[in-house]
């Protein structure tokens, strides 16, 4: 894993990308010299895509097959996994919490044959439908992995915030799971997770091979 400095003297342009969508392929495109953003991303690096396909979440060099096991959305409404999340929040200190979860994935990420389980949820828009710089109490957004740990099943926090009491003059962020690939080639699965928060926005890249989730990469910016 390489920083935006490091990888930057590596690309002279007009190299092919693999263009990964959720859990897919999605096709091939040619990227340009890298080059400096501007706002609401100034300071970065970015390499500009020619003729990409639509929908795309994230662009590899690598020749590798990035979905080895396809990660696949299912229903929001399980018992187990509301049950699980309620749990979750109590102890983060929510009392009562409104469950809402917005995304539920399974997927075997590190080969070994048993599915893990991805869960998203989000319980603080504003009366308009977006994000505001007040949080009520009891919000809260999150990802979160369920998985077997030594014999365990437990449930750990991959990225997210909770807010037991309200807040004002904030900046909450609101998190999903924009893509579970392979990104190095070693068979295991990464998993991508999408910020969004007042005047900005994140994506940042987490590896699960560990028995805690680690973080790899983070980009963000914002006005």
């Amino acid at each position: 894993w390489l920083n935006d400095e490091r990888a930057v003297k590596l690309l002279r342009g007009g190299e092919s990308y693999h263009v990964y969508g959720f859990n897919k392929l999605l096709g091939l495109a040619t990227g340009g010299r890298p080059t400096l953003a501007e706002l609401p991303h100034e300071g970065l690096q970015v390499v500009p895509l020619l003729k990409a396909p639509e929908g795309g979440v994230i662009a590899l060099g690598g020749e590798w097959n990035a979905s080895p096991r396809r990660a696949r959305l299912t229903s929001t409404d399980q018992p187990v996994f509301i049950k699980a999340v309620a749990e979750f929040l109590e102890v983060r200190g929510l009392k009562e919490p409104k469950v809402n979860i917005t995304q539920i994935v399974r997927v075997d990420l590190d080969g070994g044959g048993e599915e893990d389980v991805l869960i998203s949820g989000t319980n603080y828009f504003s009366k308009e439908g977006r994000l505001s710089r007040t949080i009520p109490a009891g919000s809260y957004s999150f990802v979160l992995l369920r998985r077997t740990v030594r014999n365990s099943v437990q449930t750990q926090l991959i990225e997210g915030e909770f807010h037991p009491q309200t807040k004002t003059e904030a900046y909450p962020g609101k998190y999903k799971i924009s893509a579970v690939l392979d990104l190095d080639g070693d068979g295991k699965m990464e998993v991508v997770v999408s910020g969004d928060y007042f005047e900005g926005d994140s994506i940042s890249v987490w590896s699960c091979a560990r028995t805690k989730p680690e973080k790899l990469l983070e980009v963000a910016g914002g006005l």
